[in-house]
């Protein structure tokens, strides 16, 4: 229990999980940095921000997101009962709204005139343009050629919320491509610019800022399992690209007997550049400002990656994620795109419900463990976003299996 509590108050002052985080950026851009940690530091202690935050969950996003009983998959697969935290019926469909609301938020606090970030799949994106336009900033979002082709429609939505959307082309063309030039643009302007880094990923303060805010769906998920079932659950399982629909679910049942497990992208198959399965194939190095396991060359490089779902396409992770796997904290295995795109279509069908392909993942391993376990054992899995983004790039590869 006394370990569980030191993991809640992770990270230290310096923004290290263990030996994972930091601040490892150029000297010019650590004012910056941090002053968006003095400026979170004051906010978060400040009951008028985090009135107007939470009444913003709730009357905006509307949560709290239900966990649903997934009754037919569970008597499908006989043994475990699956429960799934509806994440995807969060206004603009996945949980990445529970952070962009607080970092837009912060950003006006703090003066700043703009939103810079990132995006894969485009849920952080969309998000994060829904969060300019409310509390009125520009917003600019680079995203991967690639990944704009596959998830097109977040790329409209975008720009109909006011966003300029870039389109990178470097690279991989894809999430960690859009991540090198979106911190390229803001080291040009960090003094107007604020970064709404879309993951529990990057230099210190973020790592913990985005965990915090999306520490709300784990918080609401034990109460409600309580509630519902009378207990806690066995396991919790959620997707891990980054890693903040994870973190955010982990994070209230560190102090329980819990068992957590992240589920990585194992893509077309092991070679290098055919997944993302950082943890559980790569090794402690830095990327974005911060000290993490990374898929990395012999020089120390990132490595290009695959998946299916694009917000997972990711060489590195969140530095709170490395340092669990090395306390054993969290359990961290893998999921394929085919096992994926079954757990989409099997959801789909059986429970009318269209998952995200990034939390198909979570799925995946949830509805492999459900039958080796008994009827009395519960599975709490994330669904950490819908698969509306997704539809046209299933139906392609299924093809004529639709």
């Amino acid at each position: 229990m006394n370990n569980n509590q030191s993991l809640k108050n992770l990270p230290d002052n310096k923004g290290y999980f263990g030996e994972y985080g930091g601040q490892l950026v150029p000297p010019e851009l650590k004012p910056a940095l941090d002053e968006v940690a003095r400026a979170y530091a004051e906010a978060k202690n400040d009951p008028v921000f985090m009135k107007e935050y939470t009444d913003l969950l709730k009357n905006y996003v509307g949560r709290p997101s239900p966990i649903y009983f997934a009754k037919n998959i569970s008597d499908k697969l006989g043994g475990a009962q699956i429960y799934l935290k509806r994440e995807d019926l969060n206004h603009t469909g996945a949980h990445k709204i529970n952070h962009t609301l607080g970092e837009a938020l912060l950003a006006k606090r703090m003066g700043k005139k703009k939103l810079l970030a990132e995006t894969g799949a485009g849920q952080h994106g969309v998000a994060l343009a829904t969060a300019a336009a409310l509390v009125g900033l520009e917003c600019e979002i680079h995203m991967g050629a690639i990944d704009i082709t596959k998830q097109y429609p977040n790329v409209l939505r975008m720009k109909m919320l006011g966003a300029k959307v870039v389109s990178v082309e470097t690279g991989g063309r894809c999430l960690k491509d859009a991540v090198d030039s979106a911190f390229g643009e803001y080291m040009k302007n960090y003094q107007d610019v604020f970064f709404g880094i879309g993951s529990v990923v990057g230099p210190h303060p973020y790592p913990m800022m985005v965990r915090d805010f999306q520490s709300i769906v784990g918080k609401e998920a034990r109460e409600q399992i309580l509630e519902q079932a009378g207990r806690l659950p066995d396991y919790l399982v959620a997707c891990v690209g980054g890693g903040s629909n994870a973190m955010g679910l982990f994070h209230a049942f560190l102090d329980d007997a819990v068992q957590m497990i992240g589920v990585e992208p194992a893509g077309k198959s092991f070679k290098p550049g055919d997944h993302a399965a950082t943890l559980t194939l790569g090794k402690p190095g830095a990327i974005h400002g911060m000290f993490t396991y990374l898929l990395q060359d012999e020089s120390g490089q990132p490595l290009p990656v695959h998946s299916i779902a694009s917000g997972l396409d990711y060489p590195g992770v969140g530095p709170q994620h490395s340092y669990f796997k090395d306390t054993k904290r969290v359990e961290y295995v893998t999921a394929n795109d085919q096992e994926a795109l079954d757990a989409f279509v099997t959801l789909s069908k059986v429970e009318g419900i269209i998952p995200a392909l990034e939390s198909s993942h979570a799925l995946a391993h949830a509805f492999k463990m459900a039958p080796t376990l008994s009827k009395q054992d519960i599975i709490l899995v994330n669904l950490s976003g819908r698969g509306d983004k997704d539809i046209d790039y299933v139906a392609e590869r299924l093809g004529e299996k639709m």
